[in-house]
């Protein structure tokens, strides 16, 4: 209790540890991450994110561990604590972490969704619906692909644009209850059912992550998955915009300014090493990240090899056909000698057939981060390994494992501070609260369940989740060290560990940290105004044009459903919407 009376602690060190690991690691280090290393150079990328989580994330993480320790508050408390002004930075983190967590959970009801259609054979998002006279196939999915037709249309059903709502699709309205329950479950007794629950959240996904990696390391492709990966291109770490995205990644990986470490760690008793801690930590978030990156892109290398060998086989096909070859002269070991016979002997019939442009580069060029590696990039990848059944499944548990052990996270930094403020009565049970918290996040996020609910999620997840905690975690440091003093926190630091903070430490939090974050949240602001100065609100005009322009293109009416590539303008900051 948070009230005065009692302060839970965790069952040992281990429960504290998983739990730590299981809100740091997310959904971000699967699907973010491998992306980053795909588009800024493979290995080179590295630089950049390790450069990041020495001299940024590993000295933030430590300062939020032992800041809740010694105090043994949440948010709120310990900020007040050291000075009645930073008492906002307390409630800014509150305030950021209940507005992730609604969005953050919407994501997880689609994974629920996708889960329980796992079980179907053969999988619902392999193959397009039949129309309505079941004389062919549904019109709008064959202008697609049976993948973006079950994700866009079957799943979110969403409208042209953020402008037009549409209704509630009762069925996200259920897999999001359902989250919420799951949640709450997990939480009912506060650290003491979640501890429990961590054993499995935690853990679960090194050994789907373990399996997946088995697997696709057999499949033909993976190593040009892998050598795609890890190919460094040096000379884009000239480009200002690979420190920046490296810089903000491992911040946010680390699920600093949230909260809910402070929280976690007030748990603990006071003698204990939160300087190791905060290390092993850090370094098993961004273990994972490399990890998740080796058998994801393993799997897309698979992918690619498919869809290469794939284009080759049409024109193969097309090539016998029209010149009357024999079957199984032309194969895909003898393609290239064969087109280059009869393009150099019979160049206008072969310039004249619809012959596609195969090339395997191009296809492990295909990135993707977010919903759309985990709903479009990844279950067709699932689709054509063996036993897809199986594969999806475990995907998606993976995915539900990693979400609720970030929810967990991100609903003690709303609770704990709760109690900070004291503006809950005594005689209110946590199960109550809890109740409450999760009954009203389920009630804003139905916002998310509407057919605009996508376009919701990406302004909640582009602004809500970028800025604001880097002006936390730059107060917080600014509080720490310039307000409650670095003596007084090196003392507080010997207390618990036996030992001060050494120059390393102290050159970060005094120095190094301020500047980087001042410097990323200068650069990071001043690139999203850059980007569209000539929009720096929501404009109609420019939503009418883009849609009258997919339709007029593609005549369907769903522009995400396009093979083209649009954006719509929220607020200065363009989302992708194909």
């Amino acid at each position: 209790m948070r009230d005065g009376t009692r302060i839970p602690k965790w069952d040992n060190k281990i429960q504290y540890l998983l739990t730590c690991i299981g809100f740091a690691v997310g959904l971000g280090n699967i699907w973010r991450f491998p992306y980053l290393c795909q588009i800024y150079g493979g290995g080179a990328f590295l630089i950049p994110y390790l450069i990041a989580l020495v001299f940024e994330g590993l000295p933030l993480l430590y300062l939020e561990l032992a800041i809740g320790q010694r105090l043994r508050m949440g948010s709120i408390g310990v900020w007040k604590s050291i000075s009645p002004l930073l008492g906002g930075v307390g409630i800014a983190s509150m305030i950021v972490s209940f507005l992730v967590s609604i969005f953050y959970n919407t994501i997880i009801a689609w994974v629920l969704w996708y889960f329980f259609h796992s079980f179907q054979n053969p999988l619902p998002w392999s193959q397009c619906p039949l129309n309505d006279n079941h004389t062919g196939y549904d019109v709008e999915c064959e202008k697609s692909t049976s993948v973006n037709y079950f994700w866009y249309r079957q799943t979110l059903n969403i409208t042209p644009d953020i402008e037009t709502s549409g209704s509630l699709q009762w069925w996200l309205v259920i897999c999001l209850a359902s989250a919420w329950c799951v949640v709450y479950i997990c939480f009912i007794k506060g650290i003491e059912s979640m501890g429990k629950a961590v054993y499995v959240t935690a853990t679960f996904p090194y050994l789907v992550l373990t399996i997946f990696l088995v697997r696709a390391l057999t499949l033909p492709g993976a190593t040009d998955g892998l050598v795609y990966l890890f190919t460094p291109d040096w000379e884009i770490l000239k480009n200002p915009q690979v420190w920046l995205d490296a810089a903000t990644q491992i911040f946010f990986s680390l699920s600093v300014a949230f909260g809910g470490l402070i929280a976690f760690s007030s748990y603990n008793s006071e003698r204990n090493n939160c300087e190791r801690d905060a290390v092993l930590v850090g370094v098993i978030n961004s273990a994972t990240s490399l990890y998740a990156s080796i058998s994801i892109f393993s799997i897309l290398g698979f992918k690619a090899t498919n869809a290469y060998n794939s284009c080759r086989e049409d024109n193969i096909l097309d090539l016998t056909n029209h010149f009357e070859l024999s079957d199984q002269n032309m194969t895909l070991e003898n393609y290239y000698q064969w087109y280059d016979y009869l393009n150099s002997t019979f160049p206008d019939e072969v310039a004249s057939l619809p012959l596609k442009s195969c090339n395997l580069q191009t296809f492990l060029d295909q990135s993707a981060s977010g919903t759309g590696l985990a709903f479009i990039v990844f279950t067709e990848a699932v689709m054509e390994m063996p036993g897809s059944q199986v594969w999806a499944i475990l995907f998606f548990i993976m995915l539900l494992s990693l979400g609720l052990s970030s929810m967990f996270g991100n609903i003690e930094g709303v609770l704990t501070p709760m109690h900070d403020l004291k503006i809950v009565p005594k005689w209110i049970p946590n199960e109550v609260l809890t109740a409450i918290i999760c009954l009203a996040s389920f009630l804003m996020s139905l916002i998310f369940t509407l057919g605009s609910g996508n376009y919701w999620v990406e302004v909640f997840n582009g602004y809500v989740g970028s800025v604001p905690l880097l002006i936390i975690a730059f107060f917080e440091i600014i509080g720490v060290i310039y307000v409650y003093g670095m003596k007084n926190f090196s003392e507080d630091i010997y207390f618990m560990t036996g030992s001060r903070p050494n120059i390393y430490w102290k050159a970060c939090w005094m120095v190094i940290s301020p500047i980087m974050l001042l410097a990323v949240l200068i650069a990071y602001v001043g690139l999203q105004a850059q980007k569209h100065p000539t929009y720096p609100t929501w404009n109609p005009d420019y939503v009418s044009k883009s849609r009258a322009l997919a339709r007029k293109v593609l005549n369907i009416d769903i522009v995400l459903l396009c093979k083209k590539s649009l954006t719509y303008i929220i607020s200065g900051q363009s989302f992708q919407i194909c």
